[in-house]
């Protein structure tokens, strides 16, 4: 029976430990690999993302001109928590444009844009989609755009979408060009974007959390919260049917620029109104992934002892100045054990460093399948 059969292999997928598990997997046979396609969510892995590392020394964030990346200089390595010792390198393939604005990383590919050019990037194998070109004005890279994929690329419904301060731009993946949206934000920066159960959510510099609707037609509308706490620095993560926040409180270190730092974590209560985030003492079986540019993707894995990791924990894929260091473990409500980078060079008060490709986490697009 092929029913019983998918659901025997969707068992077996949820036991994967790591991402050379899956790359076993699906190497073996053609079913096999179309049993991930029907795998219901990559949020129930139970194996961590790869840890994305640029080339090159470490470069310290900094808050001033907004400067493209060079292109021709874009190099990373991809490493697996669960095998330290491996890792591969990858680039922005050749004749590539050569300057472009990071926009950040949604389904495995990193986003760029540079005028009216728009260029998408597979981190995994270097292949690259051009979608059409933008409209002259649309401003992302000089107010520091962000952008996401709402599915897997493959998908048949997939879109890009481009925030700049006053238009979202959208491109359904397959279309010769792209509608502009206005946004009633007050042109202030969006912040941050995640999809959560079916909905976008996006929150802006002045933390109002907004959802938009791309169907029957174009729609935003803001959350109301009930807010018991300011929260300077802090992350969105969907963990299952959690919408999560972390949050970072900072005490001075010895440095004008590193500091000392201690995270809590809150979940987003939905059933009453106004919303409220509410506390969480403890993350229980799982462990975040975080970084610390938040245009980059954010994670939640479960039982990650499976693969040597611990639960109750943020994995921060680089929280300080340390160029030795891959990334941090940290434990929820325990104190960093060392100087972190301050986050204003990421945060809503200053663009932030749109010129850099930080280090982030992130899931191959190989393993979104057809996002059925």
């Amino acid at each position: 029976d092929s029913l019983l059969h998918e659901i025997l292999l969707h068992e077996i997928i949820a036991l994967f430990n790591s991402f050379h598990d899956f790359l076993a997997f699906i190497g073996t046979c053609h079913s096999w690999r179309t049993a991930v396609s029907t795998f219901p969510s990559v949020h129930t892995f139970s194996f961590p993302p790869l840890h994305f590392k640029p080339d090159g020394s470490y470069v310290h964030p900094h808050d001033g001109d907004i400067k493209p990346i060079l292109l021709s200089n874009c190099k990373w390595q991809l490493s697996d928590p669960t095998k330290k010792n491996l890792s591969l390198a990858c680039s922005v393939p050749e004749n590539s444009p050569n300057t472009m604005h990071y926009l950040g990383c949604s389904y495995g590919y990193l986003i760029f844009s540079y005028k009216e050019h728009c260029l998408l990037v597979d981190v995994y194998t270097g292949t690259k989609v051009n979608p059409p070109k933008l409209p002259p004005s649309n401003q992302l890279g000089y107010f520091c755009g962000i952008g996401i994929l709402t599915a897997p690329l493959i998908s048949p419904n997939s879109r890009v979408l481009l925030f700049s301060r006053a238009s979202m731009f959208e491109w359904q993946v397959g279309t010769n060009s792209w509608s502009e949206h206005p946004l009633d934000i007050g042109r202030e920066r969006v912040y941050q974007i995640v999809s959560f159960k079916d909905d976008i959510f996006v929150i802006d510099a002045f933390l109002r959390l907004h959802t938009i609707h791309l169907s029957p037609q174009f729609s935003m509308r803001e959350v109301a919260i009930q807010w018991e706490f300011l929260p300077i620095n802090s992350w969105l993560v969907v963990c299952g049917d959690m919408l999560l926040m972390v949050v970072q409180s900072l005490s001075s270190g010895e440095s004008d620029v590193l500091f000392n730092s201690t995270f809590k974590v809150y979940r987003l209560n939905f059933s009453i109104e106004p919303a409220k985030w509410v506390k969480l003492e403890k993350l229980e079986n799982h462990a975040l992934f975080v970084s610390l540019d938040r245009r980059n993707p954010t994670f939640c894995c479960m039982s990650p002892e499976r693969w040597g990791g611990k639960s109750n924990c943020i994995y921060f894929a680089r929280l300080s100045d340390d160029p030795d260091e891959t990334w941090t473990a940290v434990e929820l409500g325990q104190p960093v054990q060392k100087r972190t980078v301050h986050p204003m060079f990421y945060g809503r008060a200053a663009p932030p460093d749109c010129g850099l490709l930080s280090n982030l986490w992130v899931f191959p697009s190989l393993i979104y399948g057809s996002g059925k």
